[in-house]
């Protein structure tokens, strides 16, 4: 496990920041709307208020949110980075602590503002840790785990999973609770789509006269293969080559400078892949 003193600070002081806005957010919006977040969050408030109205006791939500992430936590450490897990453990714990020791007043009582504007503030605390390579744990560990070392689609399994807690919610605490949960988790992972877009996929079409150095100009800046193709220009009836790659869009602004700098003249068509199957490099989370 690799330090770098600067970077580990800057990863430090983001992932408690975004610790303290979810920790806000669950003490405001969440509370105030009875809402039911999303995974291993979402699963923690469901047993917290189970706890309370079921059998009168108010647990604290750092310590059940602690056994619920034991597994993911140690998936995490041992398969997908160690100072990715260390990071997001002190996500897990510090958020715990500013849940149960600060107290606030909700800031509205209205339903749909809460739902919006919880959804809102929820995406952007998992957007700044997700930024630092760091996660809020729970079902991210095992999504994680499933698609880069299994390649597994988790899309569909977190979904299961939420569905499955808000059906639970919905039969326990009233089915309007749930609605309104479904607009809150809806909302955040639409902004958290368009915040942080690192684990998209874009296919580069390159249409130029120097494959093989824009093939390797792609490799050295995001360590993404190429395939090269013969093209022809149904205009001018010239020979030209095409290279195909596909990236991720945190690399595109770099890839797009390095093929400007080894030819001006090439034409570069991007497109969204919705889907791929086979080997696609991960940076590697430590």
């Amino acid at each position: 496990m690799k330090f770098d003193t600067k970077r580990d600070i800057k990863r430090l002081l983001g992932v408690l920041a975004g610790a303290t806005l979810l920790a806000l957010n669950l003490k405001t919006f969440v509370s105030a709307g009875g809402l039911f977040p999303g995974g291993a969050t979402g699963l923690t408030v469901l047993l917290q208020r189970v706890a309370l109205r079921y059998f009168n006791l108010a647990l604290p939500y750092s310590v059940l949110n602690i056994i619920i992430n034991i597994i993911p936590v140690y998936i995490g450490f041992r398969y997908v980075g160690k100072k990715f897990t260390i990071l997001s453990l002190i996500m897990i714990l510090f958020t715990g602590f500013v849940t149960d020791s600060v107290n606030l007043q909700p800031i509205t009582s209205d339903m749909l503002l809460i739902s919006i504007f919880g959804g809102i503030l929820n995406a952007c605390a998992i957007t700044l840790c997700l930024r630092m390579d760091a996660t809020s744990g729970g079902t991210d560990f095992i999504a994680i785990y499933l698609s880069q070392k299994k390649g597994v689609d988790t899309w569909n399994l977190i979904f299961y999973f939420n569905a499955a807690l808000l059906a639970v919610a919905g039969y326990l605490f009233g089915w309007e609770k749930a609605l309104y949960s479904i607009i809150f988790q809806y909302v955040s992972t639409q902004t958290i789509s368009a915040l942080y877009r690192n684990y998209q996929k874009l296919t580069l079409f390159v249409i130029t006269d120097y494959p093989n150095e824009i093939a390797a100009g792609i490799h050295e800046v995001c360590h993404h293969g190429a395939s090269i193709m013969h093209a022809m220009g149904a205009f001018e009836r010239k020979d030209h080559y095409m290279v195909y790659s596909v990236i991720s869009s945190a690399d595109i602004k770099k890839v797009k400078m390095k093929i400007n700098e080894i030819d001006p003249k090439a034409f570069v068509n991007t497109i969204r892949s919705q889907d791929i199957t086979g080997h696609f490099y991960m940076r590697p989370k430590d």
